[in-house]
């Protein structure tokens, strides 16, 4: 009995890793490389979901900031009509923010892989 919940508690980890992990379902990944190009283009907006303390240091100059927690409340502050690009500083709550938007209705979402640890600039 004592392995079966073993088990069970060791799948529920692996599980839980993988998912946070894993991008989202339809959701795009680039390169900090990438977004550089990305960001000469009118028809796209940067969402950085780092806390504002982070947001306050280093930041791209075109990035709104919208910290993760308050996503699903100030999602309206974006348009549905253009690519969102969501960063953060390591890539895990860009990802999870692409899930939160995906569910909101958006449905051209980009995350940034690396997040602003990777970005040079």
């Amino acid at each position: 009995m004592e392995l079966i919940i073993q088990g069970l508690f060791i799948a529920f980890i692996v599980w839980f890793v993988v998912k946070r992990i894993l991008p989202a379902n339809g959701v795009k990944q680039i390169t900090t490389e990438e977004l550089r190009k990305e960001l000469t283009r009118k028809d796209v907006q940067l969402v950085d979901v780092r806390t504002q303390g982070e947001f306050s240091g280093r930041k791209i100059k075109q990035a709104k900031n919208i910290p993760l927690h308050e996503l699903k409340g100030r999602h309206n502050e974006l348009s549905k009509d253009k690519e969102v690009i969501v960063i953060c500083q390591s890539g895990m709550r860009s990802n999870k923010a692409c899930g939160t938007l995906k569910k909101l209705g958006y449905s051209n979402i980009t995350n940034v892989k690396g997040g602003m640890s990777a970005w040079r600039g």
